[in-house]
């Protein structure tokens, strides 16, 4: 299998991985397919109720998105609108809670989850919600206006021009949300560190070990060139990196290449720019995304290509990006360039489900992963254990399933990203 991407975060890995291959037959309470943010965060919620669990990834731990994304842990959720139409048919008046509870729960998760097991991941709190036009700042008003009412105004504050150079030395924006709660970190540091939380706790973590076939049935299991795990239920997590079970989830969801560089380390400069270590993004539908490092570098991401294909140049896609943010940065060294596969849904509402009665699937985040994984682990090993009520609210929702969507998908796909573009540009 491919080796991990040469990026910053496995430059900066605490612990490589040594996981076993699978071989021979094992048997299990719960068999989950994929070891990142989604399959572990399952795997960690499973373990501490008790459960037997093994987890099967085809490469590494964390060696998809959940190992080279942008790092930041927002309350945003891009299919919100869609999720409030199709769960009012399911909650009734209770969407709204709903919705804000989703916002926010991952947070929690991922901050007990990093104190309870002493997970080294850069945790930091802070983030700016950017706006580069007047239309932009009406939007964060009314975020503003809703984190009030809902007793969260504490944790933020609307920026104007002159505040907002106080928090960075840019020339773009014209205001932004400040959010507190918002967090951002090493993502591949904390995959790892809650498998090997996971395997503390009991769970079999097995890498380089790619399933070929479910076998459904009473007594499903999970098959590889080496081994077979049985299980009493099997959870498919392996969003846009798999091509099992194409009959029902062919066509449902679409990789989005994302791209990502790091300077080298700017010392003093670093805080200058960026001295409050705010992570940012800004409020275009297709946005460019940033934060310092650790070590004091620039991460900095956008340029999603929906093509469906890798290709590039990413450094010089997005240097002009990193020299209109921050003019000072002209001619910086990027010492790190890598993409990002992204798993976009139609609609945006990530997609939960199940394939036969003991085989279960989740997937989808379009962007909004770190987060949005750990609610949805939690609620997955809610529903593998009996508690199927916010499961069946996320199932019952439709999803439009592209024909020929192996063929069809990213065009489409690209076709709709296109008309948003060319729609924000002209309003």
């Amino acid at each position: 299998m491919p080796p991990r991407s040469n990026n910053y975060y496995t430059a900066t890995l605490n612990h490589d991985t040594d996981f076993p291959v699978l071989q021979g037959t094992h048997s299990v309470d719960v068999a989950i397919i994929g070891g990142g943010f989604t399959g572990i965060a399952t795997a960690v919620e499973l373990a501490e109720k008790g459960l037997e669990v093994a987890v099967l990834d085809s490469h590494e731990i964390g060696w998809g998105a959940s190992g080279r994304n942008g790092g930041q842990v927002t309350g945003s959720l891009s299919g919100d609108a869609a999720m409030r139409k199709q769960m009012r048919n399911h909650l009734g008046a209770e969407v709204d809670d709903f919705i804000w509870h989703l916002r926010w729960r991952g947070h929690q998760i991922i901050e007990q989850r990093v104190a309870r097991y002493g997970i080294a991941c850069d945790l930091r709190r802070g983030h700016l919600h950017a706006a580069m036009k007047p239309a932009h700042m009406n939007e964060l008003r009314a975020s503003l206006e809703e984190a009030q009412a809902r007793g969260m105004g504490d944790a933020v504050t609307l920026l104007d021009r002159a505040a907002m150079r106080q928090h960075l030395d840019s020339p773009l924006y014209l205001g932004a949300l400040k959010n507190t709660r918002n967090l951002h970190l090493h993502p591949l540091n904390l995959c790892v560190g809650e498998a090997r939380a996971a395997q503390a706790l009991g769970a079999r973590v097995f890498e380089n070990s790619e399933v070929v076939e479910i076998i459904h049935g009473p007594r499903p299991a999970v098959v590889t060139a080496q081994g077979r795990i049985e299980a009493r239920q099997v959870m498919l997590a392996g969003d846009v990196h798999h091509r099992l079970e194409r009959k029902q989830l062919k066509g449902k969801i679409f990789p989005a290449m994302g791209g990502i560089v790091t300077t080298r380390p700017l010392g003093d400069l670093a805080r200058q720019l960026n001295p409050q270590n705010l992570a940012v993004y800004d409020c275009r539908f297709v946005l460019d995304y940033y934060r310092m490092t650790a070590d004091g570098r620039l991460l900095f991401g956008g340029g999603a290509n929906y093509s469906g294909k890798d290709s590039r140049d990413i450094a010089a896609e997005l240097r002009p990006c990193i020299e209109r943010t921050f003019p000072r940065l002209k001619g910086v060294d990027i010492e790190f360039q890598w993409s990002c596969a992204m798993g976009i849904v139609v609609n945006r509402i990530p997609q939960l489900g199940k394939l036969s009665d003991n085989v279960w699937y989740c997937q989808g985040y379009s962007g909004h992963g770190i987060a949005t994984s750990h609610v949805m682990g939690e609620i997955m090993a809610n529903a593998l254990t009996g508690t199927l009520g916010q499961f069946d609210t996320f199932a019952a929702c439709r999803h439009i399933k592209v024909p020929m969507g192996d063929v069809l998908g990213n065009p489409l796909l690209a076709v709709g990203m296109w008309y948003h573009g060319m729609r924000e540009k002209l309003l």
